[in-house]
């Protein structure tokens, strides 16, 4: 029995990962020449030096991501603050302050000013028992009332960073699994962590390595272009290279985005695609350069809205950016920089090389309609599996929600051969 695993992004790569541990046989098929999906990383020549695609940013609480890391061997190529601690700038006003919950489960830190967002009581903080209650057709807007100091200064930003999708239409029940699995559960699963180098050597090479020890299969380069069909299960897989048999006992993971999907599966509905998640990177002068600093500020009142320092690099992110996408990479790098300057509070700098990168279909469209649409684990088809952060994993799209649909597509992988094993 054979696994064929459509898609190395890391919804692929943790299946393929989790199966090859036990011993399953596995072949990969890529269409891009390298894995890693959205969580790619290429050394561009204008900066002289590597960079990602965008910033992605894990917490200490995500279960799935920080297990996968675990697999591969890979946990100590993260790297953040000592302990949960969010900076803000306001670029308006220039008030800073820092966000630091207490460890544990009861939020001590909402009685402490320090810790808090300014102008916000502890009662404020009660708000995030109706986004637990929130019902399904609700979005952020309808369970947490705007204006509030901690609207702007928390739910919104978090919101935005979470579901790429405003508060005005994000699913309000998209939030539940973020407090739960994180905020609520205090500091210790709130820690905010990134590559330590960059992505491909944190997520992606040690996943790579790993299926190649355990003899999977990898096809970069290889597009799956359509499927044929016997009855009720996929019968050949149509590639560049050529049609490859699917035999009897062997099952197909779909691992490719929403919109690859919905063309290779014929009545498949996937939610519709979400809004563009636009970042700069500056390569920083020495002046401003921190080797070995890590430092993630959250800002409020610009055009950035996060601002990861990272050694020689400045890297900015602003999600829900459909209308920002449209504007030149000239205007956004010379915006975005002022962001910067002020959150290295170095307002006289001049503006350095940079480099503007637009995802726009960075994800579906996490509002409550989408919600509707997101597709299963199992199908119609016997031996056909999807998995993507775009499937019905009950978390938004986010590396935990891709990682974890890998993860359920081989224990599901798993459970379909116990049946045959049982029932041969």
């Amino acid at each position: 029995m054979r696994v064929h695993i459509i898609g190395a992004g890391l919804a692929g790569l943790a299946a393929a990962v989790h199966l090859a541990k036990s011993g399953t046989k596995v072949r990969l098929y890529e269409a891009a020449p390298r894995a890693g999906g959205r969580c790619r990383s290429y050394h561009d020549a204008q900066l002289g030096c590597t960079i990602d695609n965008g910033n992605h940013l894990l917490m200490s609480g995500n279960q799935s991501a920080m297990a996968y890391l675990d697999a591969i061997g890979a946990r100590d190529r993260l790297a953040g603050p000592a302990s949960a601690d969010y900076p803000f700038l306001d670029v308006a006003t220039g008030a800073r302050w820092n966000l630091r919950p207490s460890r544990g489960r009861i939020p001590w830190w909402i009685l402490d000013a320090e810790r808090r967002v300014p102008g916000t009581t502890p009662a404020s903080y009660l708000s995030a028992l109706r986004l637990l209650q929130a019902q399904a057709h609700e979005i952020v807007a309808d369970v947490i009332a705007p204006g509030t100091p901690l609207y702007r200064n928390f739910w919104e930003p978090l919101t935005v960073a979470a579901l790429n999708t405003v508060p005005e239409h994000a699913a309000a029940a998209l939030m539940r699994p973020v407090l739960l699995e994180t905020f609520l559960k205090g500091a210790d699963a709130c820690k905010p962590l990134i590559a330590r180098t960059n992505l491909a050597d944190a997520l992606v090479d040690p996943a790579l390595a790993l299926l190649d020890a355990a003899g999977a299969e990898i096809r970069f380069g290889c597009r799956i272009r359509a499927f044929t069909f016997a009855a009720d299960r996929i019968e050949t897989l149509e590639s560049d290279d050529g049609p490859v048999p699917v035999e009897a006992d062997d099952i197909v993971i779909l691992a490719a985005p929403a919109w690859v999907a919905e063309t290779l599966i014929p009545g498949l509905t996937v939610p519709p695609p979400g809004e563009a998640i636009v970042n700069v990177h500056y390569r920083l002068p020495a002046l401003a350069t921190r080797p070995g600093d890590i430092k993630i500020v959250g800002i409020v009142g610009g055009l950035a809205q996060w601002v990861f320092l990272h050694g020689e690099l400045a890297s900015v992110t602003i999600s829900a950016a459909g209308a920002i996408a449209e504007e030149s990479a000239e205007s956004i790098a010379t915006r975005c920089w002022n962001d910067v300057a002020l959150t290295l509070d170095e307002p006289a700098m001049p503006e350095p090389a940079a480099r503007v990168i637009k995802e726009k279909r960075a994800t579906f469209a996490q509002t409550p309609q989408a919600l509707t649409l997101r597709p299963g684990t199992a199908t119609r088809l016997a031996n056909l599996l999807l998995a993507g952060d775009w499937t019905a994993t009950g978390l938004p799209a986010t590396i935990e929600g891709a990682v974890r649909s890998g993860e359920r597509a081989a224990d599901a992988v798993k459970r379909m051969t116990a049946r045959r094993t049982k029932a041969a």
